[in-house]
């Protein structure tokens, strides 16, 4: 019987080495080199499943007793532990390549640098309208591993996966495939922006002519994928294609290889969620639904009554006239760039954090355009002041709490306070949940 080590006790690892006892491995070792907050809780579940562990270093040595190893999402490639199982000699793969081994059901698979977690669950939620078996998985929330064994043939998977997650795939294999847009991210992970636009593209490598890549015309990086593409290819965007969906002056259009007539499905002011930036999130997840046979009503249904995710352009509040919007998710300045030109209203801007090597002259004329002003937190706020003290007013706090108690001074009736940090949240948050949640608990303390 095969025997595995699995580095990372997180979500991901922690399913990776329950599935692994359900599928009979002989030894599943789980190395984490951090002294998790719930170790406790962790020991007592790897104990009562026959899981063996290790809290707070890798054991090298221990590799050479296993024929696998999976790593969990984030594990960079230089890690030390990667290094030194791939000098040994062991399989390397991720838990998205584990899980998906032992699963035959049909797999829509979303990536892109923005949009990845809305598309994901608004396809899940098309699907459900339509009173269709799905389940959304991956980066979204629940790891693959999950659902192994516990849903039935027919249930399609709505699988959102990061770079990170497809970086380690060797056979992963989609029905569906949809890469929404691919900008700069991510590179101190992947050591190139190169490395991690073929990371991406590894979405579709195993792909045939039965199966689907779905793309945006409109993204140069993205639309590059079309000449690797074995499958068949269908586009979205705002450019009117052959086989794909469209947005057409006001209307979203439709037109598949198996009818020349062009569809229209609906008017774009029909669609619940704001900005442009979801229209092509939308477009991309109709094409997904179509392809599983999805009828046109139930699709429009979905729209039409589908409110987004949490931290991802999220009202939080409306207090003095003013909107409280959480869009915590913004970890990059393309993410910001996309909330900043969601609201016609004028916008109080809260950004900062950990900067990626981030290129904020991109900002400067939807700033300039939409923002009243700005209030800098986190390691950025001073690259963030400099950038933008010249067009805008801009303050610097040295809190989250601090930083929204300012936007309320600045913003009157009918302005938007926007958190939406462009940055990552490490320097002063355990992710970007627990950032928004923090804003979410700071506003609703506002009296």
């Amino acid at each position: 019987m095969e025997s595995v080590y699995i580095i990372g006790a997180g979500k991901s690892g922690f399913s990776a080495g329950l599935l692994a006892r359900r599928k009979g491995f002989e030894r599943v070792f789980v190395s984490e080199s951090s002294q998790p907050e719930n170790s406790a809780e962790l020991i007592e579940l790897f104990e009562s499943n026959g899981i063996e562990y290790e809290f707070g270093k890798h054991s090298f040595d221990l590799l050479e007793e296993f024929d696998l190893v999976v790593t969990s999402p984030g594990v960079p490639p230089n890690a030390s532990i990667i290094t030194e199982a791939a000098k040994r000699g062991r399989k390397i793969i991720g838990e998205i390549e584990f899980a998906s081994q032992f699963l035959e059901n049909p797999i829509i698979a979303i990536t892109g640098t923005n949009g990845k977690t809305t598309t994901t669950a608004l396809v899940d939620f098309i699907f459900k309208t339509a009173g269709r078996k799905s389940v959304s998985a991956g980066n979204i929330g629940t790891p693959l591993s999950d659902f192994v064994d516990r849903i039935d043939k027919e249930t399609v998977v709505v699988l959102e996966v990061s770079s990170y997650q497809l970086d380690r795939t060797e056979k992963f294999k989609p029905k569906v495939a949809v890469i929404l847009n691919i900008t700069p991210d991510h590179i101190k992970y992947h050591g190139d922006y190169e490395s991690y636009r073929d990371a991406k593209f590894k979405i579709f490598a195993n792909q045939d002519e039965k199966d689907l890549l779905i793309l945006n015309f409109d993204d140069k990086e993205t639309y590059l994928a079309k000449s690797l593409a074995r499958g068949e290819v269908a586009f979205f965007g705002f450019t009117e294609v052959e086989h794909g969906v469209y947005v057409k002056g006001n209307e979203i259009c439709l037109r598949f290889p198996d009818s020349k007539n062009e569809e229209v499905l609906m008017d774009i002011g029909e669609i619940k969620i704001p900005g442009v930036h979801n229209l092509y999130n939308s477009l991309a997840g109709i094409i997904a639904a179509r392809f599983f046979e999805i009828k046109n009503e139930h699709i429009r249904q979905a729209l039409r009554e589908f409110s987004g995710v949490e931290h991802r352009l999220e009202l939080v509040h409306t207090l003095d006239g003013v909107d409280y919007v959480n869009d915590s998710k913004a970890t990059n300045v393309d993410a910001a760039y996309y909330a900043l030109r969601s609201y016609n209203r004028p916008i109080v801007w809260i950004a900062g954090g950990r900067s990626d090597n981030n290129d904020y002259e991109f900002l400067y004329d939807i700033v300039e355009k939409n923002v009243k002003a700005i209030v800098a937190i986190g390691e950025a706020r001073g690259e963030i002041f400099t950038n933008f003290c010249t067009i805008k007013r801009c303050y610097l706090e040295d809190t989250l709490e601090d930083a929204v108690r300012r936007a309320r001074e600045i913003a009157t009736p009918g302005d938007v306070v926007l958190f939406s940090p462009a940055c990552k949240s490490f320097d002063m948050f355990k992710n970007f949940e627990h950032r928004g949640k923090v804003f979410k608990e700071i506003v609703n303390r506002l009296r």
